[in-house]
């Protein structure tokens, strides 16, 4: 016979946190850490970069096939990689936590988990948060990042001529949501973890800009999207060249034609190559990283060319698929989902 999991309302807040606070990343940039009414933390550089994200259960993950490690992994990256596309190393996250009291002890405690695996290979502690009751699991974390001596990379430097990169890869995630979805996970154990836990290259995002990015975000709410996105804030058109995005092609085109149900033959495979395709421009969570580079810069480790970047002209800013508009969802709208 199982056990019975201890809950969130069988323990008192105190003892909850007590729990939390040892399995919780630090850094030496924490001066005072959790436990008072504030963290005290250094910055270096006189400057801080600071960005906040959340995750809404039922909205943004399900329990039914995420764990609490699962969930702490994902409320870190998404954070982390808004940081490392501006330049900046990730310094300290705060997360508030709010719960029901039927959630078990242990999920809370491995969300604590997943977030100091993620942060603790970038030297990024949690220092603080704050713990709340309510109907449904909701992680919200704000993030703090040290420039170290960088100017921050925004989305409106690209430049006609330069060289559109990217470091991580795309579709994947999305990909691992449709398996889940439907009832898939089996199918391919590498898209679900995609999914479940993002791993993007995050020590890319201050090396592409000590190589002379000229422009970067991460890959957030698809490719489409984030990639107009920063045409339009740089007032250019970012043309993609869809053959240099095609890195997980074959392994996206297998679960889509077992999702669609088809053998892979005749129009059957058009219909899968066309869903696999819109994972790897449309999907979004992979959080790769999306920059401009100068025509004669060197790339960095990880980084690839994807497209260039051109002119508006008369075009609007915007983006391109091998010179044309892609006549296709552009990725994810917190209020259209």
């Amino acid at each position: 016979m199982s056990e019975t999991p201890l809950l969130v309302r069988d323990v008192p807040e105190e003892a909850l946190l007590a729990r939390i606070f040892p399995l919780l990343p630090t850094a030496p940039t924490t001066l005072v850490g959790p436990g008072d009414d504030c963290a005290v933390v250094a910055a270096p550089d006189g400057r801080y970069v600071v960005s906040t994200d959340v995750l809404v259960e039922d909205r943004h993950f399900r329990r039914r096939w995420s764990s609490g490690y699962d969930v702490g992994w994902r409320a870190a990256v998404q954070n982390l990689a808004d940081v490392v596309s501006m330049g900046a190393r990730p310094a300290a996250l705060v997360v508030s936590l709010v719960m029901p009291g039927d959630l078990p002890v242990d999920w809370v405690t491995g969300l604590a988990r997943g977030l100091a695996d993620a942060c603790t290979p970038l030297g990024a502690a949690v220092v603080g948060g704050d713990l709340s009751g309510g109907d449904q699991v909701v992680v919200a974390v704000t993030v703090h990042g040290d420039l170290e001596g960088r100017e921050p990379v925004l989305r409106s430097g690209a430049r006609p001529g330069d060289v559109v990169a990217l470091a991580g890869g795309l579709g994947r995630s999305a990909a691992g949501l449709a398996l889940l979805d439907a009832d898939r996970a089996d199918l391919d154990d590498a898209l679900v973890v995609a999914h479940l836990r993002p791993d993007p290259p995050l020590a890319a995002g201050p090396a592409a800009a000590d190589a002379g990015a000229t422009a970067m975000m991460d890959v957030s709410d698809g490719l489409l999207r984030d990639a107009g996105r920063m045409a339009r804030a740089s007032g250019v058109v970012v043309d993609l060249e869809l053959a240099a995005l095609g890195a997980d092609h074959d392994r996206l085109r297998a679960a889509a034609v077992v999702l669609d149900g088809t053998s892979g033959d005749g129009n059957a495979a058009t219909d899968a190559g066309d869903r696999a395709e819109g994972w790897v421009l449309s999907g979004g969570e992979d959080h790769a990283l999306l920059a401009t580079f100068p025509a004669d810069a060197d790339l960095p480790d990880g980084f690839r060319a994807i497209g260039t970047v051109r002119r508006a002209w008369c075009d609007d800013p915007g983006v391109r698929v091998d010179g044309r508009v892609a006549h296709r969802a552009t990725g994810w709208d917190h209020f259209r989902a």
